[in-house]
């Protein structure tokens, strides 16, 4: 028992000796919590590709996929594009007003016929580009192993006798953040980047990358959409991405011409 409380809570870094004071533990719920915590530890690229066709399912099952002018839409400026590190995309748009896109480790992609609505083709490419960044640079890998860590938190709380004694420590906002999977200004940085040269390669404007940023940033502005506000809740750091953007677009411009 002992091993498993420390194992678990150890986990998630959220040991606090005062807290395992006088709380009647769960076996069960422990061993779930550590079997949880030691798989985000040894997640392999086999098994990312696994969880995401598993989540895509999921996600599929739930939303209404277009097959008509945006489904061919994105085949279009997609012409070309076969695979995500080796592995064969699939591309889907859901129909929803919503303004978000995302690419998985099993090569899915997929568009919002929001997002698809306010980006003209150069946009729209830059952007696919830039979650397929997140997809190369292993950031959903990360993701998914904050949920594992996520779940096995939740796990230790059901499994205390005392809930509000550990519920303080274990929820909130770390909770939050594993859950919301917000990535690091260094790897939205770095996904840009790559939203920027994927643009580049298919003939799109240099440009690209940061048009798309500063129409988001615009939208975010006035928007009901509750994930734009998420994605950029923090405005002066997206703009600081926008004009490292611009920077790399004018560099690639001025080695061009010369």
């Amino acid at each position: 028992m002992r091993k498993l409380i420390i194992t678990a809570l150890a986990a998630v870094s959220l040991c606090s000796c005062s807290v395992l004071t006088g709380i009647n533990w769960n076996a069960e719920g422990l061993a779930s919590a550590a079997g949880k915590a030691m798989t985000a530890a040894s997640i392999t690229d086999e098994m990312v590709v696994e969880l995401s066709q598993q989540t895509i399912a999921q996600l599929d099952a739930q939303s209404t996929i277009d097959k008509g002018s945006y489904q061919r839409r994105l085949e279009r400026v997609m012409a070309g594009v076969t695979d995500i590190d080796g592995v064969p995309i699939n591309l889907k748009v859901y129909k929803t007003d919503e303004v978000n896109a995302f690419a998985c480790g099993d090569g899915s992609i997929r568009v919002y016929s929001g997002l698809m609505d306010v980006m003209d083709d150069d946009e729209l490419v830059a952007i696919i580009g830039h979650e397929i960044g997140h997809v190369h640079n292993q950031d959903t890998k990360k993701s998914i192993k904050a949920a594992y860590l996520a779940s096995a938190a939740r796990d230790v709380v059901a499994s205390a006798g005392n809930y509000g004694a550990v519920a303080a420590y274990l929820l909130g906002d770390i909770g939050e953040a594993f859950v919301s999977a917000q990535y690091s200004q260094q790897h939205e940085y770095r996904a840009d980047q790559h939203g920027c040269q994927f643009a580049i390669d298919r003939g799109r404007s240099p440009y690209s990358m940061y048009n798309a940023l500063q129409k988001l940033l615009e939208l975010s502005g006035d928007s009901n959409s509750s994930i734009i506000a998420h994605m950029f809740a923090d405005h002066p750091k997206t703009e600081l991405r926008a004009e490292k953007m611009k920077k790399m677009a004018d560099a690639y411009v001025a080695k061009s011409s010369q």
